[in-house]
């Protein structure tokens, strides 16, 4: 590996720049050195900790669950395993212990180190070093994560071999050159702002959905972490890039569990109103409609032919509704056989004329199957803001409007407190 930079030798300004715990096992499993950091996690002082087992420390469990990946990293291997930790200032909290050689000159595994990751709230942090440069260089070739320091002009002056790997060049190719050069103007372009801010003194995150990786797209997020002198003065800063994939797509998922409706995936309920007080909140807002659509029919649905088909009717309605709207308008279910549609409409004639479009997409669900004939839909609408300017003022009109077209007959679109402009049957 070429030369680090001369201020990398400075292993607290790295432990600080890292900021995760770290321990380094012997080949009893005992633990030899842990920093600062690990004092904290592990809730304890030092004295208890160095010179005993991973076993002693944290039970027969935590060990049964490392014991495999300790064996694997004697072996020359970086692994890594989940725990529930059962010790600490947080107990319960899901984390990722990694486990990596730590290689001497002659390429023997003397020890391993371990890095504990908090992955319970996507908490990333840093890993911290150990206590020379000979090992600082070791330890960070051996870090899985592509890891840089770049100075005040954005030189490069460190890589490790992550890096290297991921950008196919040798760190004497690297190191001296502008990052941006190294990158290409396009994703240079992408990240100058974070590394722009981070030089103000600044941790910054930037996550994002790398497409040209060779196992497919990956949520990935670098970190840009300033080199702070003792008298606040940035120095250079750290990127150290990792895989949030798995976290990140759970998060959109419980996003948009939260967000989606679970049976029909039209927005929930409370998501509608979100959106419309949102489209109401504006004083000079465009004129909106708000629709109120039920089905007529459906609990018979339910009786006749199960509920397993009247929720095939809802999730087909849904999505009719969706169908019959623009991709901007917002469709969401109210509760039961209920669903809200909020649209940006010019003039009254043209809010019923959508009412009558989605009229029509539900009469598309039904067809001439079983349900023709049984199952239409009675739909309401108010107007903001001519009708009213405030949210739960809006629903209730809409809502009245509905219950006004059921009595007209039901299958038909009325506006709220008014005659229909017309009615389909």
């Amino acid at each position: 590996m070429a030369a680090a930079d001369p201020r990398l030798s400075d292993i607290e300004r790295l432990i600080a720049a890292i900021d995760l715990p770290i321990g380094r096992w012997d080949r009893n499993a005992r633990l030899v050195f842990c920093n600062d950091h690990y004092l904290s996690w592990a809730a304890r002082p030092r004295e208890q900790l160095l010179g005993r087992s991973l076993q002693e420390l944290f039970g027969d469990t935590a060990w049964a669950a490392a014991a495999p990946a300790f064996a694997q990293a004697f072996t020359g291997k970086t692994v890594s395993y989940q725990r529930q930790l059962a010790h600490g200032p947080t107990p319960g909290r899901w984390i990722r212990i990694q486990v990596f050689p730590d290689v001497d000159a002659k390429g023997s595994v003397e020890a391993v180190f371990t890095i504990a990751t908090d992955i319970h709230d996507d908490v990333v942090a840093r890993e911290t070093l150990t206590a020379t440069q000979r090992r600082l260089d070791r330890f960070t070739e051996n870090i899985p994560y592509p890891l840089t320091y770049v100075d005040r002009d954005f030189a490069i002056r460190f890589v490790n071999k992550a890096y290297t790997e991921a950008t196919s060049e040798t760190s004497a190719n690297l190191i001296g050159k502008h990052i941006g050069d190294v990158r290409g103007a396009a994703l240079w372009a992408e990240h100058e702002p974070y590394f722009q801010r981070a030089m103000q003194g600044k941790t910054v995150q930037y996550t994002r959905l790398v497409k040209s990786l060779p196992q497919g797209p990956r949520w990935m997020r670098t970190s840009y972490v300033p080199d702070l002198a003792d008298d606040g003065q940035v120095l250079g800063l750290y990127t150290v890039t990792i895989d949030v994939h798995e976290l990140t797509v759970a998060q959109e998922k419980l996003r948009r569990r939260a967000e989606r409706d679970a049976l029909t995936d039209v927005l929930s309920r409370r998501t509608m109103m979100d959106h419309i007080e949102a489209a109401l909140a504006e004083p000079e807002h465009a004129p909106v409609a708000l629709y109120f659509v039920d089905l007529d029919g459906f609990k018979a649905v339910n009786d006749r032919l199960g509920h397993r088909e009247g929720d095939a009717l809802l999730v087909a309605v849904g999505a009719a509704l969706q169908s019959a709207v623009r991709a901007e308008d917002a469709v969401g279910r109210f509760g039961g056989d209920e669903f809200l549609v909020l649209a940006p409409v010019r003039d009254p004639a043209g809010a019923h004329a959508l009412a009558l479009h989605m009229l029509a997409a539900v009469r598309s669900v039904v067809g001439t199957g079983p349900l023709a004939g049984v199952v239409s839909a009675s739909i309401g609408y108010a107007l903001a803001p001519s009708d009213a300017r405030h949210p739960l003022n809006l629903l209730q009109l809409a809502d009245d409007a509905m219950y006004a077209a059921k009595r007209e007959g039901k299958n038909c679109a009325m506006h709220c407190g008014a005659i229909p402009f017309e009615t389909t049957r």
